[in-house]
């Protein structure tokens, strides 16, 4: 008869006295950078946000806060005396954070470059009409990539291109800086201008 194998040292061992009252996180907080719930490990933290009294409170008071808004506790900005921390829903609060990374990387890489062309011999009402167009450009973000094309034989006026060109940076100078100076390529001599951020 096949005798059964004893379970000696089955039993998981315990892990001490359970904590009464709020239910112990096992969400992983590092993953994404930010502390949460039983995981901060300030005595103390300065809360903020709108469904709360800005202010600082002890750990357990912050975190009984959350409890009854049903709601996480954040610690935003760990680095500060004390730590800053929000009350609001954690993956509602991930999802937020990704969305505006998202839109600055969107920004960031949406770099917008317009073209204005000129004639080596453009008129006043001609130029003063573009320049008006570029600071608008500028204005809204938008590169300025400004160039002087010439036909045939107008090669001849180059410098007369390079002299409308430096005239137009200057007159842009409040709205753009200059990235490259006039540098003829082929038939086109050109000039980048950029958008002076705001101040």
């Amino acid at each position: 008869m096949d005798k059964k194998p004893q379970n000696f040292g089955q039993q998981r061992p315990s892990n001490g006295p359970q904590q009464q009252g709020r239910k112990p996180d096992t969400r992983k907080n590092d993953k994404d950078g930010y502390a949460i719930n039983e995981h901060i490990r300030a005595r103390e933290v300065r809360l903020v946000g709108d469904n709360v009294e800005t202010g600082v409170y002890s750990i357990h008071d912050a975190l009984n806060i959350a409890d009854e808004l049903g709601l996480d506790l954040i610690e935003i900005s760990p680095t500060a005396q004390p730590p800053v921390c929000k009350v609001l829903d954690y993956q509602k609060f991930l999802y937020q954070q990704k969305k505006r990374l998202k839109e600055q990387k969107a920004k960031a890489a949406k770099v917008v470059v317009k073209e204005i062309r000129f004639g080596p011999q453009t008129d006043d009402h001609d130029y003063n009409f573009k320049l008006k167009h570029a600071m608008e450009f500028l204005k809204e973000g938008s590169k300025v990539k400004a160039y002087v094309f010439f036909k045939g034989r107008s090669i001849l006026l180059k410098e007369q291109g390079e002299v409308l060109l430096l005239r137009f940076a200057n007159d842009l100078e409040e709205y753009g800086k200059v990235e490259q100076m006039p540098l003829l390529e082929g038939k086109r001599m050109i000039i980048m201008l950029s958008p002076k951020k705001a101040k």
